[in-house]
């Protein structure tokens, strides 16, 4: 696990955009919503670099929200990936959260991302709890694509931007935490003061079934970058863990992604 500490958001995309950029070869693609990322999105949209996969897909989705909702993650990838890097909307594919069998469809989905040859790069955030996708505290990391119910406290989290905690959906369909870590390389962002509880218990010890992100220290390739906030509690980790490596966002040693 390598963590590169940023300053700003700005920052931030730019380094993640160039690790993105390094990758060769990247066909699929796995996209996380959320603030946290966004800064990716924003520094790909101005520059490319070529990206073109040839199959994108999302982590998860709200069930039962209408078609076009605006907290709904297929019109936030349309509004912040697909159409800002310019990617064909039907390489783009999204859970459905409103499909007549929601198992059928999770398994379908699954199904897809394994036609496409496997995801080559997941970008995931963090929640508060530790979740990745929705893969809420519990969740077995045998876990495929499906339908899941959300945490409270992901509710409430999530809150804002609905009209009220009581319009969040209380079920969401989510990739799986084996379904995650079947992808080739992990680029995990967090940013923000709200996500430094969750980053010093990711990187403060290993596997923990109460805590989703833990299972990342299992993977080979998992990059781990941070803006300022969210690295508040990081300081001591650097020199107490010395298996995990910190860099700073001016360095310039190549990321393992980058290895075809």
């Amino acid at each position: 696990m390598r963590v590169h500490l940023t300053t700003t958001a700005q920052d931030l995309g730019a380094l993640s955009a160039e690790l993105v950029r390094r990758i060769s070869g990247l066909r699929v693609l796995g996209v996380a919503t959320g603030s946290s990322p966004a800064p990716l999105w924003t520094a790909l949209a101005a520059d490319t670099g070529g990206l073109a996969p040839r199959a994108v897909f999302a982590l998860d989705e709200y069930v039962g929200l209408p078609p076009g909702h605006p907290a709904g993650y297929r019109a936030v990838v349309d509004a912040t990936v697909t159409i800002p890097l310019g990617l064909d909307p039907a390489r783009v594919h999204v859970p459905d959260g409103n499909a007549p069998d929601l198992e059928l469809a999770a398994a379908e989905f699954e199904t897809a991302i394994g036609r496409a040859g496997g995801v080559d790069l997941q970008v995931l955030g963090i929640g508060r709890n530790g979740h990745i996708g929705f893969n809420e505290p519990g969740s077995s990391v045998d876990s495929r694509t499906r339908v899941v119910e959300l945490a409270d406290q992901t509710r409430h989290d999530n809150a804002r931007f609905f009209s009220s905690v009581d319009t969040v959906p209380t079920l969401a369909v989510t990739q799986g935490i084996a379904t995650i870590m079947s992808a080739r390389r992990i680029l995990l962002i967090a940013r923000g003061e709200s996500k430094a509880d969750a980053v010093e218990r990711l990187l403060s010890g290993g596997t923990d079934p109460s805590f989703p992100a833990s299972i990342l220290h299992e993977h080979d390739e998992v990059t781990v970058l941070l803006d300022a906030s969210a690295a508040r509690r990081t300081a001591n980790l650097a020199h107490n863990v010395p298996s995990r490596r910190f860099a700073s966002a001016g360095e310039t040693e190549p990321h393992p992604s980058a290895r075809s």
